[in-house]
């Protein structure tokens, strides 16, 4: 991974609150959602929940909520997946984090992203939303777009055509089942080492990593 820029972040620092890092995974609730390409977030988060020995989740904050530490000792993290659908993923994430005391670069929304190559994965912190709904209403809850962003390709339809892509995103994976629990689990590598640097960044913070 290419250091391409240190900065000082408005609201950055070391975590003050309950946890170091809250992990967001981006997803709709709902059994015909369920390994969904949109419910790249879901999967990836649940992976890391089931790594790191989580407690069950509960239902808090509008959402599936667990904490606890990556392992003995190790960072404290918050796992999230909204139960709001995807659209209104901020209305679940906003209060989460004002209650939790997180500044803004230490929150990772894990999301798939079609404009990526399927399997790529990459985290970068801010940006745009390239019209990904989930970051366009976490932008809105969070009151700004500095937070992290890992995102897992799920390539994308021959097409620009709206529905077609909307179709697209929302149907399930058609690729081998291991290469896409390899794409899952790539995913989740990277929030992992994203959660290691940010519980020990201190003022500053990595602007991309690739």
């Amino acid at each position: 991974m290419a250091l391409l820029r240190r900065r000082r972040a408005s609201g950055s620092g070391r975590a003050s609150g309950p946890v170091d890092a809250l992990i967001v995974g981006l997803g709709n609730p709902g059994r015909e959602y369920a390994a969904t390409r949109h419910n790249l977030g879901f999967e990836v988060a649940s992976e890391l929940s089931r790594r790191w020995e989580m407690p069950k989740a509960k239902k808090r904050y509008g959402g599936l909520y667990a904490e606890g530490r990556t392992a003995p000792g190790g960072p404290r993290v918050a796992v999230l997946l909204p139960q709001t659908f995807m659209n209104d993923s901020g209305a679940a994430v906003g209060p989460a984090r004002g209650e939790l005391g997180v500044p803004l670069d230490h929150v990772i929304a894990v999301h798939d992203e079609i404009d990526l190559p399927f399997g790529e994965v990459r985290s970068k912190l801010g940006g745009g939303v390239a019209g990904h709904n989930g970051l366009k209403s976490l932008n809105q809850g969070l009151g700004g777009k500095d937070f992290w962003r890992v995102r897992g390709g799920v390539g994308r339809p021959d097409s620009t055509d709206p529905e077609i892509v909307s179709s697209y995103v929302l149907s399930r994976f058609r690729e081998p089942k291991e290469d896409v629990q390899r794409l899952i689990g790539d995913a989740a590598d990277e929030a992992e080492r994203l959660v290691e640097r940010l519980a020990g960044a201190g003022d500053e913070t990595e602007k991309e990593m690739d």
